[in-house]
């Protein structure tokens, strides 16, 4: 592509070269830079990209992008002066792809939780409507049946941008992603107007070295989404709604429990038939009528509210946003394990004290004869970590099963040790299982009448990392084996 063409949206100075050039790809990290290709240095938190611009010109990039003066002794190598390069390197990665984003019906998520489960609410009934559509977020991007793996939750602005030249390339006419605070920081999403900017919650997380300074920037990271998009959907009874709002550019369309919100939500009822676990609640509003979530928690009403919302603004059927809400379901978030009529089995990608809390509290609303929690922690991580998971799951479990996480180079007992202190704090009841697939085979065994069985830490991850390498563990395919193993039933089905 010309270079001039790439320059379209972006403010530079030609420090030397010339631009009638050509460039053959875009690159932010110098080892995958390609002949006649570009390269943006970009000066981070923890390396300097500058510092790889030499390299990158042994690997024969044409173009250099950098954020302060620099000078190039190979001849005939361009270098231009920007005063944001991750700014740059996303407007220019949408010039490059060709403005895929505007080839689809757009909508971004933001909050602290919640975004996963909304994002994969509101793809279900998008295709349950008959249309094709991608998304993208924490557990990677999927597209016409293709799984992606992305290393965050907002991929960097060119992996981004050549994500969704791939969905328009598969056919998908709507492109929903979780847009993270991080990913607006660091302009990921730089020069994308999403069609629907939607808000789930916001609490104090993300906060810390390389991250956010302080809970202010955090929430107006997140409030810019809103400066960013057509038509805002947000939760009216979060406390920082105003917040959210008050420099918001968008048209407004809010969900809540007060008699404000363009969706209301009332007469919410728990409902438990054999082993399966969800919700109901009466919609008011722009959406009348009862509404079945096949979620557990009070949490997932108003995820399925501000799915409801989304997919009213885009004209989809009533009908449609019912049938998909009814039968949703989310890898690794409280997903239920439809495995026995007696008890419940549940997986769970809670693995702090917070998370953990609320899965336990969601439970319990359930009135379940027995909590029984199957958990480790992950090593090389804080200690601080394992003494409140320990202290919360033995508070809130009457029994608990400590096992194996992702032990990756510490001794799996030596994390069980720092578990067992926090254990120790609550007076819990619990057993020491090392082996996770055995410890899950373990509860399933010792499960009576009305037990809730739940699996925390691992959610959709398939992988046991230990000693450095990643070993395939499935939670799933643990249930499935400890049901053939304990009492002689094949749930292989559950495995499709």
């Amino acid at each position: 592509m010309q270079l001039a063409k790439l320059l379209t949206s972006v403010e530079y100075k030609v420090l030397q070269g010339s631009l009638e050039r050509d460039v053959k790809d875009i690159a932010y990290d110098s080892r995958k830079v390609v002949p006649d290709g570009m390269f943006v240095a970009i000066e981070g938190t923890v390396q300097d990209g500058h510092a790889y611009i030499a390299s990158a010109v042994e690997a024969g990039a044409g173009v250099i992008v950098v954020e302060k003066e620099s000078v190039v002794e190979k001849e005939g190598v361009t270098v231009l002066l920007v005063k944001n390069g991750r700014e740059a390197l996303s407007l220019m990665s949408a010039a490059y792809f060709d403005y895929p984003a505007e080839k689809m019906i757009t909508v971004g998520i933001t909050g602290t939780k919640g975004k996963s489960t909304v994002e994969h609410m509101v793809r279900d009934i998008i295709e349950k409507s008959g249309k094709k559509c991608g998304i993208i977020g924490t557990v990677g991007a999927f597209m016409n049946g293709k799984t992606i793996v992305t290393e965050h939750t907002t991929p960097e602005s060119y992996e981004l941008q050549k994500l969704f030249a791939m969905m328009v390339k598969e056919g998908c006419e709507y492109m929903v992603m979780e847009v993270s605070s991080q990913g607006i920081k660091m302009d990921r999403v730089a020069g994308i107007t999403f069609d629907y900017g939607v808000f789930t919650n916001i609490s104090p997380d993300h906060i810390g070295p390389g991250e956010h300074a302080d809970f202010e920037e955090y929430l107006g990271c997140k409030a810019e989404l809103f400066r960013r998009c057509k038509t805002g959907i947000l939760n009216r009874d979060d406390a920082h709604y105003e917040d959210m709002v008050k420099n918001a550019s968008c048209e407004i369309i809010t969900f809540g429990t007060g008699a404000e919100a363009d969706l209301r939500a009332g007469r919410i009822r728990h409902v438990a038939d054999g082993g399966e676990l969800s919700m109901e609640f009466q919609a008011e509003g722009i959406l009348d009528g009862e509404i079945v979530v096949g979620l557990p928690g009070r949490f997932n009403i108003f995820n399925a509210m501000c799915a409801a919302c989304t997919g009213a603004a885009l004209g989809i059927p009533n009908e449609v946003i019912c049938h998909a809400l009814e039968h949703v379901k989310i890898r690794g978030r409280v997903e239920v394990m439809p495995v026995s009529d007696e008890f419940s089995v549940l997986i769970d990608f809670a693995h702090n004290g917070v998370s953990s809390e609320n899965v336990l509290s969601t439970l319990r609303e359930y009135e379940p004869h027995r909590i029984i929690s199957i958990f480790g922690c992950g090593g090389n991580r804080s200690k601080v970590r394992r003494y409140e998971m320990g202290e919360v799951i033995g508070r809130m479990s009457e029994l608990a099963v400590i096992t194996s996480d992702n032990p990756r180079r510490e001794d799996v007992m030596d994390i069980i040790e720092d578990i067992k202190i926090g254990m120790a704090k609550s007076n819990g009841n619990y057993v020491v299982i090392p082996d996770r697939e055995e410890a899950v085979a373990y509860a399933l065994e010792h499960a009576q009448k009305g037990d809730m069985i739940v699996l925390l830490g691992k959610g959709h991850e398939e992988y046991q990392e230990i000693n450095g390498i990643k070993h395939h563990y499935s939670e799933r395919e643990a249930i499935v084996n400890g049901m053939k193993k304990v009492y002689g039933k094949d749930f292989s089905f559950l495995l499709q």
